[in-house]
C-alpha cells in the first residue's frame, strides 16, 4: 500500500486529530496509507524549549516524508493570498526527489483575484510592482511544481470556494492519486 504524506496547514485546525482521521479513512478506502504530520506528543513538546520543540517537529516531519511514496498537498490559501509556506517547503522536497505530487485547494478564486483583494484592503508597500497570476490558482511555481509531479492542482467544481476544512476536493485528489498509482 503506498504511503502518502498529507502536507498542509490542516495541523493548525482546532480538531486536527479528528480531521486527520477523516482524511486517513478516505485514503484507506482508496488503498493509500495516510501519513498526517500531527504532533500527538504534546506533553513532551510542552516540556521542551521552543528551539527543541520546533527542531523535533521538523525532524519528525522529515522522517515521515522519507517514508512516503507521494505527497498530497493542501494548497488552500492560508492566512494570505497563497498556500502555507511550510507546505510549500514540503512540496519542494517531494519535487526534488522526483516523487509523485498531488495537490488540491478548496479555493476556486484565482491568485490574481486574491492578490487584488489583499492590495485593496491594505496600502501597497511597494507601489508599481506587478504580480501576474497567469490565470493560475497560485504563484506559478506552485502549480508548476505540482504539474511537474504529474497532475494539475484540483480545485472545487462549480467555481465556488469551499470551507477550509472541506474534504470534497481532497477526496477527488485521493481518487486521482489511487488511479494514477493503480492501487484500486
Amino acid at each position: 500500500m503506498p504511503k502518502a504524506y498529507l502536507a498542509g496547514p490542516d495541523v493548525f485546525l482546532p480538531d486536527a486529530p479528528a480531521h486527520a482521521a477523516r482524511k486517513a479513512a478516505i485514503c484507506a478506502a482508496h488503498g493509500i496509507e495516510a501519513l498526517p504530520p500531527l504532533n500527538e506528543d504534546v506533553a513532551t513538546l510542552a516540556a521542551m524549549t521552543e528551539a527543541e520543540a520546533w527542531r523535533t517537529i521538523f525532524a519528525k516531519d522529515l522522517a515521515m516524508m522519507e517514508q512516503a511514496d507521494l505527497v498530497i498537498a493542501n494548497l488552500t490559501p492560508f492566512r494570505g493570498a497563497s498556500a502555507d509556506a511550510g507546505t510549500l517547503v514540503e512540496l519542494g522536497w517531494f519535487l526534488g526527489r522526483g516523487r509523485p505530487i498531488f495537490g488540491y485547494s478548496n479555493s476556486a478564486t484565482l491568485f490574481d483575484d486574491r492578490n487584488a483583494a489583499l492590495v485593496a484592503r491594505w496600502p501597497d508597500p511597494m507601489p508599481g510592482l506587478t504580480v501576474s497570476g497567469f490565470g493560475l490558482p497560485d504563484n506559478l511555481m506552485i502549480p508548476g511544481a505540482v504539474e511537474a509531479g504529474g497532475h494539475p492542482i484540483l480545485l472545487p467544481e462549480g467555481g465556488a470556494d469551499l470551507p477550509f476544512d472541506s474534504l470534497e476536493v481532497f477526496t477527488r485528489c485521493i481518487a486521482l492519486a489511487a488511479r494514477a498509482l493503480s492501487v484500486r
